[in-house]
């Protein structure tokens, strides 16, 4: 009789990254699934405008092997929101995000986040990214929407083992 072999796991530290991690993380062809703009006020103050995007994160490459997690990355106070999107042939997916330091009087950085088929310049004071669930180990860059649990910007991560 053949021993159950358990399923490969991929040991993560954490769930959440922060523009801290920025120099660590890469988002390089990144799904798309869903962007939104959201309103939000933790303090009673002046509703800030939240860019929220739910993507496919891949947390590791192999050869031919993805790790990937359903994320939400949240840029919080963003601004200044503009670009180009198409010909839309494609899903989209992420080429790289840029974090440039401001040159003019405003604090918050520039991030451009640059895509195959589009690009989007924003402000930002920063960034929070949540994966949601553990990485699932496939052999394609994309989860299936059953995977994923379908299209979400819900701000909670994962915890660990």
């Amino acid at each position: 009789m053949t021993a159950a072999v358990a399923p490969p796991t991929l040991e993560l530290t954490k769930a959440t990254s922060t523009e801290a991690d920025y120099p660590t993380m890469g988002w390089h062809d990144c799904r798309i699934h869903g962007l939104s703009l959201a309103e939000h006020s933790d303090d009673g103050a002046l509703p800030q405008v939240r860019l929220m995007i739910d993507l496919d994160y891949i947390v590791s490459w192999g050869d031919a092997s993805f790790w990937i997690s359903p994320a939400t990355l949240v840029f919080e106070g963003a601004w200044g929101i503009c670009g180009e999107f198409g010909p839309v042939f494609e899903q989209l997916e992420i080429a790289d995000i840029h974090r440039l330091d401001p040159s003019d009087g405003h604090p918050e950085p520039s991030w451009h986040v640059e895509g195959h088929n589009f690009g989007f310049h924003l402000r930002a004071r920063g960034y929070r990214q949540h994966l949601r669930s553990a990485p699932r180990l496939v052999h394609r860059k994309v989860l299936t929407s059953d995977e994923r649990g379908g299209v979400s910007f819900a701000e909670r991560s994962f915890q660990p083992g």
